[in-house]
């Protein structure tokens, strides 16, 4: 039996971690402050694995509150946990990942002066995480989702002295606020639907039969009789309305276009937060909670239509903004953004269970990916552009074979752990487009199809550039060099003072360069007389560790968590750990998949070889080892010959002008208006207006009070008639 007091130092150990090593960093010191919050993490990925174990050993799946927060009506606001094989897998994913980048942290973060106010924010971050995947209610589940959201702020912009940095996370904070707002309309309607916010409440009534006809009735008939533009909304089911800006909360979250600008500039926190914001905690949210409510998405289909648009919209489109990345932690991230679209996919097309399980495999191997090229910049002496690199393969191997593992894993090679969640959700589409049809099922499974060529392409030449090839490190810097990030928006190009790399103080690009042709590294250290180095075990340890999982973890797992069988792929010999998934959906269509393409990993892996997913995959690769090793000249002229669509690529088609434009041009407009409101309204008609009235009435007064007495007995008189005429009126 699952114990509450267990769950509540699950939650509550990275919280006092956070608070010592935040509020008493002078008592702690640098080691008390890491070793209290390692500590604290520790202990709740401990506890967290021992949950998950007795779960899968038979308890009983914990629902039950802790603590009331307040109670109005038959309202009530709620602290409470509900902890099944879903939440309990998505607490031990969050808190193991936490843990290494928290022992990470120790190296890469080593010189710089906010380590221990480091350590607390990220403790303080997997506090966040553990409060959203474990609550039972929304109230609390939109707390956990505002106080990550808030954490990630802080981290984003940790280095706020960089102009560049806190730009970064105000973009974040705001575009997040565009989600978050259609998110509370969702909760919003949840409560005025289901009178209650409780989980266990609201999925139970969804299920019934007078209720879920009232849901399927138009939200707002008069809407729908309006017509124009708010003729398609008041057609719309409530169920549809709540499932729509449900998801509209996800897409800020997990960084769903259009709202998915904030997540490549995220990369001007520290790579360590990097890590922990991409592969287990903040973009994971959203996917997360449209899996929890999956009993309320799967009552709208125009829901789940709009949500297999946008995933996989998401997953091809940013991934080819990754092709032209020079920046090798923004090529890691825009990698994030597709595999969020491919996740969101399995989310549209019902394979709930497949979006989960990839979020779990994406877990491991793109910490890997982040904390390696981390690595890489540690190795290099704070350098990130990847121009400025190559050949890095035999000065740090640990680095490079790690990262080809995290690679292999992420392109969805068989027998690897992505292969067997990113597989599925290809043929969970293709399913859906065979049984579904219609355009947007049949442009989602080629969506996610092709996806699987940009991925292997941009993953492959990341490798070349960094660990293969010429050494260009003691290269000195030509004239024309622009640091990657230089032109990644508008705002930054204006400021020009982004540095170019991942260290701790800003300068500018033209600094950039001019002290890289003199040896002077940014101001840090000369790396460019340097030799690159391997990093220390701190860093690398946790590289082996993530490398690992990266490798088995889908092998051993698809069976029992995806298909319902043992290992191997036997229904007739079901594991202790049958089911690692839970879902209150009733559907999934995942079990559908299962019957026809699942016969145990080998043999899984073995179809996938001939599957045309691993064919387009491998034309990645063998493009982008002709075009970045056998011939480097290559991407130079195909670069002259695509201009137009590698300038539109490096211009992110235009969205992030659109949001910097759209932010700027819409608080400039406010600012218009409310002077004009201000002068005009305000200033020219209450104020100067009301003044205008008194002098008016004051002169027309002065005028009567004269002072002459003839001028007072003529009124007297003229008055006197007006009194008699009108009693003799009223007379007659």
């Amino acid at each position: 039996m699952i114990s509450k007091n267990l769950l509540l130092l699950i939650v509550l150990a990275p919280l006092i971690g956070a608070i010592v090593a935040g509020l008493f960093r002078r008592q702690v010191g640098r080691a008390g402050a890491h070793s209290v919050t390692i500590l604290g993490v520790a202990i709740s990925c401990a506890l967290s694995m021992y949950t998950l174990w007795q779960l899968l050993q038979g308890a009983s799946p914990f629902n039950e509150n802790v603590y009331t927060w307040f109670q109005v009506g038959g309202i009530e606001a709620h602290v409470g946990f509900m902890v099944d094989k879903l939440t309990a897998m998505m607490m031990v994913v969050v808190t193991f990942v936490s843990l290494l980048v928290h022992v990470y942290t120790i190296g890469y973060m080593a010189e710089d002066d906010g380590y221990q106010r480091f350590f607390s924010y990220i403790s303080l971050f997997t506090f966040s995480m553990l409060m959203l995947v474990m609550s039972n209610n929304f109230l609390q589940l939109f707390f956990g989702w505002e106080a990550v959201g808030l954490v990630s702020y802080l981290l984003i912009g940790f280095w706020f002295k960089r102009p560049t940095a806190v730009f970064a996370n105000l973009k974040a904070f705001l575009v997040n606020r565009v989600g978050d707002f259609g998110f509370l309309l969702g909760i919003a309607g949840v409560l005025y639907t289901f009178n209650s916010l409780d989980y266990g409440t609201v999925f139970a009534r969804a299920g019934e039969p007078a209720l879920a006809a009232a849901q399927m009735q138009n939200a707002w008939p008069a809407l729908a009789q309006a017509g124009g533009w708010l003729a398609p909304i008041g057609g719309w089911s409530l169920m549809t309305f709540i499932c729509i800006c449900l998801f509209i909360g996800a897409m800020g979250k997990s960084a769903q276009v259009p709202l998915h600008v904030w997540l490549p500039d995220s990369m001007e926190g520290p790579t360590p937060i990097s890590a922990l914001i991409h592969a287990a905690t903040m973009v994971t949210a959203g996917i997360f909670m449209v899996a929890r409510m999956s009993p309320l998405f799967e009552l709208s289909e125009t829901a789940l239509t709009f949500v297999l648009f946008i995933g996989a919209t998401t997953a091809f489109w940013t991934g080819l903004i990754g092709i032209v990345q020079n920046d090798i932690k923004r090529v890691v991230a825009y990698s994030t953004l597709s595999q969020l679209g491919y996740m969101t996919v399995a989310l549209g097309v019902s394979a709930y269970s497949a979006g989960v399980y990839h979020l779990m495999t994406h877990a491991f191997f793109k910490a890997l990916l982040f904390l390696g090229a981390g690595s890489v910049i540690i190795g290099m002496h704070h350098e990130q552009d990847m121009r400025r690199m190559g050949g890095l393969k035999k000065y740090m191997p640990i680095t490079y074979w790690t990262m080809l593992i995290g690679t292999l894993a992420l392109i969805g090679t068989p027998f690897f752990s992505g292969f067997y969640s990113k597989d599925t959700i290809i043929e969970a589409a293709a399913h859906h487009a065979h049984e579904a049809g219609g355009w947007v099922a049949t442009y989602a499974y080629w969506a996610v199809l092709l996806g699987a060529f940009v991925t292997s392409f941009y993953s492959f030449r990341l490798l070349y550039l960094t660990f293969h090839g010429k050494e260009r490190f003691h290269d000195p810097v030509p004239d024309h060099y622009v640091a990657p990030e230089a032109d990644s928006t508008e705002h930054e190009s204006q400021l020009a003072e982004q540095h170019g790399h991942d260290g701790h103080a800003p300068v500018s690009h033209d600094a950039h360069a001019s002290h890289a042709k003199h040896g002077d590294s940014h101001g840090h250290d000369d790396h460019h007389a340097h030799t690159p180095h391997e990093s220390p075990w701190v860093v690398t340890v946790p590289l082996i560790l993530l490398a690992i999982p990266s490798v088995l973890i889908g092998f051993f797992t698809a069976g029992p968590m995806l298909f319902g069988t043992d290992v191997m792929g036997h229904h007739e010999r079901l594991p202790f750990f049958l089911g690692a998934i839970d879902l209150a959906s009733a559907r999934d269509t995942v079990a559908a998949i299962g019957e026809e393409v699942w016969h145990g990993p080998v043999k899984y892996a073995i179809h996938g070889f001939t599957a045309p997913v691993f064919w387009l995959t491998l034309a990645g690769f063998v493009l982008a080892t002709i075009m970045y090793w056998w011939k480097p000249e290559l991407p130079a002229k195909a670069r002259r010959v695509f201009a137009l669509p590698v300038r539109v690529l490096e211009e992110k088609y235009g969205f992030d002008k659109l949001w910097i434009n759209g932010f700027a041009g819409g608080g400039l407009g406010l600012g218009k208006a409310s002077r004009a409101i201000d002068s005009h309204l305000i200033d020219g008609a209450v104020v100067n207006g009301s003044a205008r009235v008194v002098d008016l009435v004051a002169n027309l007064t002065r005028r009567i009070q004269s002072g002459y007495l003839y001028h007072y007995a003529f009124a007297m008189i003229i008055g006197l008639i007006a009194l008699l005429a009108a009693l003799i009126r009223y007379w007659h």
